[in-house]
């Protein structure tokens, strides 16, 4: 299967990039959008129709996360070629933003259910809950006709169980929104701790994604995203990391 970046900043989009968004397509063309950040349809646009999507899934309902969907249900609706309604999964732990997954005839939102495995067209989809301020969850995805996995951690701070949760995966996509020195923040993972978690579940590769868009004191302002991937580096040891940046794309059974 293959990733695509759509978006890969955190909170809001800068220098013409947009925030999380990711396109997954299996090898028989089954088209998975993974969040629906700012500027996700124009960039989608580049790669893929939007009216030929399959399922949109969301990890959670942070503006940066879905901030595209409503442009995404527009487009479905107002364009001139018809398109059948378009699943949303997301979780219905927020009944009022489970709700605005619904917009007439383009999107219907559909709850995954997290405690068991969910089939969504060729793709097996697990869930655990991460540490975030609203209720988010990490997907782990897995085609089944490949048996490629990619875990995606949507918005996280460290905790236990999640390098268990990306065991042996593929692709690791992980929030990284902070430095080293900022371990244990209750809404994004630093990139110490992304390396470690991406060491200890043995990954084939790591890619950093909610990048910070500045850096933080100290760090070389003119090249903080490279600072970013080496310090995630020196703990992932020898597991290639990478950063998202749009229109980068991996095809997990190359790596």
């Amino acid at each position: 299967m293959k990733l695509q970046t759509l978006g890969c900043w955190g909170g809001y989009p800068y220098q013409d990039a947009g925030t999380t968004s990711y396109l997954l397509t299996s090898q028989d063309g089954f088209n998975l959008l993974i969040d629906a950040g700012s500027r996700a349809v124009t960039e989608l646009e580049k790669i893929l129709n939007p009216l030929d999507l399959d399922a949109v899934i969301i990890s959670h309902y942070h503006p940066d996360h879905i901030a595209d969907l409503g442009v995404l249900g527009h487009y479905r609706l107002l364009h001139p070629q018809t398109s059948p309604t378009l699943l949303v999964y997301g979780h219905d732990e927020d009944e009022h933003e489970f709700a605005k997954l619904n917009m007439g005839t383009a999107l219907k939102g559909q709850a995954y259910q997290v405690d068991c495995i969910n089939q969504i067209g060729p793709f097996e989809i697990s869930f655990i809950k991460t540490v975030h301020p609203v209720v988010c969850y990490a997907m782990r995805i897995r085609e089944v006709a490949t048996n490629q996995v990619l875990v995606f951690t949507g918005d996280t701070g460290y905790f236990e169980g999640l390098a268990e949760f990306t065991k042996d995966a593929d692709l690791f996509l992980a929030d990284v929104y902070f430095f080293e020195g900022r371990e244990n923040h209750p809404a994004h993972l630093t990139s110490k701790e992304a390396g470690q978690i991406a060491k200890q579940a043995q990954v084939k590769r790591l890619v950093l994604t909610h990048l910070p868009q500045f850096a933080e004191e100290g760090i070389d302002s003119d090249n903080h995203l490279e600072v970013l991937r080496q310090q995630a580096q020196v703990y992932a040891e020898t597991i290639p990391v990478d950063l998202a940046q749009p229109r980068r794309s991996w095809e997990l059974g190359e790596l």
